[in-house]
């Protein structure tokens, strides 16, 4: 692992703030992993806030829930954070945030009288998904196929310029004690940890007491990247590896990310879907960064747009961190589950390096936080030989950006080794 910039001093100590919920948005039927959802509505409906609007039967899946209330304009094509474009459910906002009908309460006694089967339930109908930015389905990982025996609260947010969980650990402490609880009774285990990086003094100093009444454990953890990657965490945390090709639960073990089990915390005790999450809105170009509470389906312009003035116009506007995220083509992009971030670089913090020949150094090798070697697999994929990749391991890389940022020839790694993912898989 390598230590970074971290550039959180934007944000850090910026309290949550909610975004006014936009007069349109644009809600994509992909926004977790696995099969595309259908359309359960049609243009000239009108829909609550929290209702349901597109749905599939499938084992990996989660639904999609209207962010406001209001008439549906239309399903068309729209800008897709993650794959260039997608069909999106156009909803004009009617500014009554009309609640759909039938959500309820429960309190404590309540939710921990709850069998796993109506938990796992709960996450699926409120479409909850991992929000670390992996997007699998909660509920099919609150149902491990292996018996486990601790689970693990990823706090890390290694990403640099992102501050969301940290914020969330800040300002929600005790709410994400109760989904921690919840998630551990429907997993079966009183063996939990929560994982924090030690740049983070203000959550760790948050957490630690509500942890040590549980008998729960905190680890603080060194400050680098990927720390939060999960079987770097496993590692680092229970010293446990999980094998080339194996799953955290393979070793014992599920991973939930903070505001994964946020999420979950207001699905048990409000009924509420998955319909809104925090977002860094960070940059040396904003004069305002903030964390935000934003409705999924909001344009990032609208974002930006808060956040401003800016000082400069941006060379590249980002979605989640500057290691991970994706850059985007444009600012109607809307806001998605997996959505943990906005990034806008100037003109010098986003130049582009000129790719050079491989010098062998091996940088990319000893650095690789799964132990592969990137410049074999690259190498692989320019050829096409997919096959040969893939025996390389590539469906092992977790496309976490390293190789590229230590290579002195400027190499395209990550880059290549995602399309190398892609084409090993067909």
């Amino acid at each position: 692992m390598i230590k970074l910039a971290e550039h959180k001093e934007y944000t850090q100590d910026q309290s949550i703030q909610s975004l006014p919920a936009p007069s349109r948005v644009y809600l994509p039927l992909s926004q977790h992993l696995g099969k595309h959802c259908l359309p359960e509505v049609k243009a000239g409906d009108t829909v609550n806030l929290g209702q349901r609007i597109a749905g599939i039967q499938a084992h990996v899946w989660a639904p999609v829930h209207a962010s406001v209330s209001g008439k549906v304009a239309g399903i068309q094509d729209w800008a897709h954070p993650v794959l260039s474009r997608c069909k999106a459910i156009v909803i004009e906002n009617d500014g009554e945030d009309r609640v759909v009908a039938g959500l309820k309460q429960r309190s404590k006694e309540e939710v921990r009288s709850l069998s796993p089967e109506q938990v796992r339930a709960i996450a699926l109908e409120a479409g909850i998904v991992g929000m670390g930015g992996a997007t699998f389905p909660a509920h099919v990982k609150l149902n491990p196929p292996k018996p486990i025996d601790t689970l693990i609260i990823n706090g890390a947010e290694c990403e640099p310029y992102l501050t969301s969980d940290s914020r969330l650990m800040v300002e929600y402490h005790y709410q994400l004690l109760l989904g921690i609880e919840a998630v551990a009774a429907c997993l079966g285990v009183k063996n939990v940890y929560v994982g924090i990086e030690e740049n983070k003094p203000d959550a760790i100093k948050a957490m630690r007491a509500q942890l040590r009444d549980n008998g729960w454990h905190l680890r603080v953890l060194s400050s680098r990247y990927p720390q939060g990657g999960e079987k770097q965490l496993i590692k680092n945390v229970l010293s446990r590896e999980v094998p080339r090709g194996k799953l955290p639960f393979d070793v014992g073990v599920v991973v939930h990310n903070v505001a994964t089990v946020f999420a979950l915390y207001e699905a048990l005790y409000f009924s509420k879907p998955l319909y809104e999450r925090l977002v860094t809105v960070t940059g040396s170009l904003f004069e305002h960064p903030k964390n935000l509470r934003v409705r999924l389906g909001t344009p990032i312009k609208e974002l930006i747009a808060y956040c401003g003035p800016l000082r400069e116009e941006p060379a590249k506007i980002i979605m989640g961190g500057p290691m991970m995220g994706i850059a985007q083509y444009s600012d109607d992009v809307p806001v998605i589950k997996s959505s943990g971030g906005v990034l806008l670089l100037s003109g010098d913090e986003a130049r582009q390096l000129s790719e050079e020949p491989c010098i062998r150094c091996g940088a990319c090798v000893r650095e690789c936080p799964v132990g592969l070697m990137p410049t074999s697999i690259d190498l692989c994929g320019r050829a096409e030989l997919w096959q040969q990749a893939k025996e390389y391991g590539a469906l092992d890389c977790i496309e976490c950006g390293v190789c590229s940022y230590v290579c002195p020839a400027g190499r395209n790694l990550v880059q290549s080794i995602k399309r190398a993912k892609l084409e090993a898989v067909k």
